[in-house]
């Protein structure tokens, strides 16, 4: 077994734990309260929306800055300008009505989801990424749905809200798992 420096692959395993729990907290606080008013575009809802892009853009600088040592940041990077232009896009949109938030929230889910899964797919030596993968994946999925579901008769947000609930759940479901490397990189064990 190769001993590693408590800042190393644990320290980073560490701070991604951590983040990931706060990721899966805001993830299900967002959720139950955008679920109380998914209805329509009132002003409660209109911030949410723009919030959330927000939180992902927060959570994103916060990832850069913690495993900026395990690799290049080059897609947090894009995941940040693409979240910031998404919440402007969500806040221009809410002014034509759910169909074109849903529009520009599903193309979000698509590239953030494709973000998300590359950079599990790259850390997948730390452990604790398939979670991510299949979350990012699912993404993807979910953000084509959006788009859909932008032309049916009469479209709701409450396929917005519930996206967050297993996103959140991938994340928690990660942090877990990197307890087990973060325990590892605090005994000088290789994960």
């Amino acid at each position: 077994m190769t001993t590693i420096a408590s800042n190393g692959v644990g320290g980073i395993a560490d701070n991604l734990r951590r983040l990931y729990f706060a990721r899966f907290g805001f993830a299900v606080v967002w959720a139950l309260v955008m679920f109380t008013t998914a209805s329509d575009l009132g002003p409660l809802a209109v911030t949410l929306l723009v919030l959330y892009p927000l939180f992902d853009v927060a959570a994103a600088i916060v990832d850069a800055r913690t495993s900026r040592t395990a690799g290049s940041p080059v897609l947090l990077y894009v995941n940040i300008a693409v979240s910031l232009l998404t919440a402007a896009g969500i806040a221009i949109a809410c002014a034509s009505g759910i169909p074109a938030v849903l529009r520009v929230w599903g193309a979000w889910a698509v590239v953030a989801g494709l973000v998300q899964l590359l950079v599990g797919a790259a850390r997948r030596a730390m452990g604790g990424q398939w979670p991510m993968i299949i979350s990012g994946a699912i993404s993807v999925l979910a953000g084509g749905s959006f788009i859909i579901g932008a032309s049916a008769e009469d479209p709701t947000l409450t396929n917005a809200a519930g996206y967050a609930i297993p996103g959140g759940i991938f994340f928690l479901l990660s942090a877990v798992r990197l307890g087990r490397t973060a325990n590892q990189g605090r005994h000088g064990l290789t994960p």
